[in-house]
């Protein structure tokens, strides 16, 4: 008998990041519970109307032919070199990583509510035709560093985390947003800034977040529709969780490149603090509560995050001796946990009004 042997990617392509607590992750959750969640003969009270809308603004596919690549890509990528080189492919590399993990979900949600809900299985199927386009467009990119990712053995390689259908409206409603916010903020800055604008994917930043905008209403209108994920005291504990979760880890791993966004000409801090408490407004239309951001010591506690992760970092880089290093870890990851605890328990913003979020289709700059 044949012994067995590890897949591994195509020849020539890219070998996948290595997976930790902070690299985009691939998501699964209950697809029956959704199912139920979504069934009409169930569910009497869905408004059907508001996702007939939506599905009309996905069918109109407004970004169609927007992602259409010219000449400039490869150029521009021959004069990045060096350190910034580096870092360009790993954007690419994690925005590609995570856009192919939007597609995935949102394309087996699809699949799966198609008898059930037909409208919203349509959304979800529309959103991953969406999500195939960045990501495809973004390992494209990558092409132009003589590199590429190979998607299809990532779809079975990589690990998948486990969410319930509430948590996953939770997280996927804030990955829209927050890439919403993330995007048009980096278009805004380079169109005033046009010296920094080092490679042409930027460009396309504008029409691009609006894509993540539409999903990210999708989104809002799927909490509605479920009421019990929005009104009672385990919902606000549970929209504060992913909230804080969302913006660590965002702020966390921008701090470990900030060349990345130096190179293009942002203060990283400043970058994500401004991306962290427009996304806390948008969300506080919806979510039950959210976190003080804009209390300066919501900021302090982060930075205090930062440079205990940088000492982990660090320790794990290190030739201390294995037994040594889980030693001197314990007290660093005490801290991050206190730290993140001493977050979680400040005085929350009491928001959202199902009354005030009613759909309309929205393009905002």
């Amino acid at each position: 008998m044949a012994s067995a042997t590890k897949e591994a990617p195509r020849k020539g392509a890219k070998e996948a990041m290595k997976d930790t607590l902070l690299t985009p992750r691939f998501y699964t959750t209950d697809f029956d519970e959704m199912e139920q969640l979504f069934n009409t003969e169930i569910n009497k009270k869905l408004n059907m109307a508001e996702f007939e809308a939506l599905v009309a603004e996905f069918k109109a596919d407004y970004n169609q032919t927007h992602f259409v690549r010219n000449p400039e890509f490869k150029a521009a990528a021959d004069k990045i070199t060096g350190p910034m080189r580096k870092i360009f492919v790993e954007f690419l590399e994690r925005s590609c990583t995570a856009e192919f993990s939007g597609f995935l979900l949102y394309k087996e949600l699809g699949r799966r509510l198609k008898k059930t809900n037909p409208v919203v299985a349509e959304i979800f199927t529309l959103m991953s035709r969406d999500e195939a386009r960045h990501a495809g467009f973004l390992n494209k990119g990558l092409s132009d560093f003589n590199l590429a990712l190979d998607l299809g053995f990532l779809t079975k390689a990589r690990k998948y985390t486990f969410f319930k259908p509430q948590f996953i409206f939770y997280a996927t409603y804030l990955s829209e947003k927050i890439g919403y916010w993330r995007y048009i903020t980096i278009y805004r800055h380079l169109k005033a800034n046009p010296d920094y604008q080092l490679y042409p994917i930027f460009k396309y930043f504008e029409n691009w977040c609006q894509d993540e905008n539409r999903h990210g209403d999708f989104f809002s209108a799927l909490l509605k529709a479920q009421p019990q994920f929005l009104n009672d005291w385990k919902a606000k504990l549970w929209a504060r969780f992913f909230c804080l979760s969302v913006y660590v880890t965002m702020y966390l791993n921008d701090c470990q490149r900030t060349a990345f966004y130096e190179g293009i000409g942002l203060d990283t801090k400043d970058f994500d603090m401004h991306v962290i408490i427009e996304t806390n407004k948008t969300t506080a239309r919806i979510f039950p509560a959210v976190l003080d951001v804009e209390n300066p010591a919501f900021k302090e506690k982060l930075d205090e995050l930062v440079v205990l992760n940088q000492k982990l970092i660090a320790l794990g880089d290190s030739t201390t001796p294995a037994p040594l290093k889980t030693l001197q870890r314990l007290p660093l990851i005490a801290g991050m946990v206190s730290g993140i605890l001493s977050l979680y328990l400040m005085t929350p913003v009491e928001s959202g009004s199902l009354d005030c979020v009613d759909f309309e289709p929205q393009v905002v700059y």
